[in-house]
């Protein structure tokens, strides 16, 4: 009798946990609440307000462990990863994930004008969105990246409205949206006239950031949205050197900047905001390796990452990454348009403070100013790296000969010793 009694509560345990398991393999039902134009999204019923970065492949775990809920993508299949697969992973560790999907974009050559180029679109768009509409790690489609940017038919979001209507009827599960790089009026009216089966507005800002919730009232935009890029000042925001080179701004400036902006333009929102996903919790090369992403290219965590973690605990990480306080090449800074002679002695310091008082060690690198320079964040190659001969290395000391004419940079990398990183570079001519 015992005996069968076991089988029973045993048979019972495994009907459970079968059961459950079944729940949780169902995808989640996202939908956003209206409360008189006050908006919240929720997910199964339950209040979610997004904690996001933008990734492809990579740091998921380093996403997981700082405390965010959801990342978001560019396209189903990053060349590395399948779609199944990045929401497989994002399912493993707790996350969701805001789907992009590949949409072509009219500076890139395609014609809404071209019907069967647009129907051919649609169909490949559908096939993804079966293929991953039951995934319970799936939160918002969105339906292209930045179509705004150099656009001049409008008939591109009548494509995407098209698309976004297709979703709905296919998976009522989840919501559409696509993003906008930045905002303006124009743009606003085409999305309500054209793209009114849209969910919800993404949006994406970065030295601007500060002035978005004045350009949401300013453009009359009443419905919710989503800060899907933000991050350090863009290439295009800075000013330059009098060859044209711009002038990234140090990982701690970088830092301040983050969280300055997010908390005047996206923690204020408590109405329409629904969250946002910081660019980029990984490394790219744009314009430079080091402008972007908040990892290095080693996957050290730069300062950027530890106002994450604070902006999303409520506290900063056990362990913070070193601090530029200075950076010169021959006494003087990036600002200074420096220009020197073909092989002749230069000399670079830097002041390095680590809150923890780790160990600092120091890795320079000289690379060719970029030459590869693309727009919206397209694929573009890191610069050839410079040997030359090194007279003098210390602690935050450099001395080298310079390279044949030309422009350069120079770059610093300062690490702990527990996978943390400041970096910093400086432009220089060789006349």
């Amino acid at each position: 009798m015992k005996t069968f009694h076991t089988i029973i509560f045993v048979a019972v345990f495994l009907l459970i946990g079968i059961t459950n398991n079944a729940q949780q393999m169902q995808p989640a039902k996202v939908t956003i609440e209206n409360l008189n134009g006050s908006f919240q999204l929720k997910v199964n019923n339950e209040p979610f307000y997004i904690k996001g970065a933008g990734l492809e492949f990579g740091a998921i775990d380093a996403l997981a462990n700082h405390n965010a809920n959801s990342f978001r993508t560019w396209r189903t299949n990053n060349g590395k990863q399948s779609g199944k697969e990045v929401l497989d992973t994002a399912f493993s560790k707790g996350l969701y994930v805001t789907m992009g999907i590949e949409i072509a974009r009219e500076r890139h050559g395609f014609d809404y004008d071209d019907e069967i180029a647009v129907k051919e679109q649609f169909e490949r768009v559908k096939a993804e969105v079966l293929e991953l509409k039951d995934h319970p790690a799936l939160l918002i489609w969105a339906i292209g990246n930045e179509l705004n940017l150099h656009h001049t038919n409008p008939k591109v979001w009548n494509a995407v409205n098209d698309i976004s209507k297709m979703i709905h009827e296919i998976d009522p599960n989840h919501l559409t949206t696509t993003t906008l790089a930045g905002i303006q009026q124009n743009e606003v009216d085409l999305i309500k006239t054209r793209c009114g089966d849209l969910d919800v507005l993404s949006i994406q800002l970065y030295a601007d950031l500060p002035e978005l919730p004045m350009r949401i009232k300013k453009f009359g935009w009443t419905g919710p949205y989503i800060v899907t890029e933000w991050g350090a000042t863009g290439h295009w925001e800075v000013p330059t050197t009098e060859w044209g080179a711009p002038i990234e701004e140090n990982s701690t400036i970088k830092a301040a900047k983050y969280l300055d902006r997010y908390n005047k333009a996206i923690a204020v929102d408590k109405t329409q905001c629904l969250g946002s996903y910081v660019f980029l919790w990984g490394q790219k090369q744009e314009r430079t390796p080091t402008w972007y992403g908040i990892f290095s290219a080693k996957g050290e965590e730069t300062e950027s990452v530890d106002v994450m973690h604070y902006i999303w605990n409520n506290k900063w990480p056990e362990n913070r990454s070193p601090q530029v306080k200075s950076f010169h090449l021959n006494g003087k800074t990036a600002y200074h348009n420096i220009k020197l002679k073909s092989n002749t002695s230069a000399s670079a310091s830097i002041v390095v403070e680590d809150p923890d008082n780790d160990k600092i060690t120091y890795t320079w690198e000289i690379l060719k100013e970029s030459t590869d320079l693309k727009d919206g964040g397209d694929l573009e190659q890191k610069p050839v790296g410079i040997e030359v001969e090194v007279l003098k290395k210390a602690e935050g000391k450099f001395e080298f000969k310079t390279p044949n004419k030309g422009a350069y940079r120079l770059f610093v990398y300062a690490n702990d010793e527990d996978n943390n990183v400041a970096t910093t570079n400086i432009p220089f001519l060789i006349e």
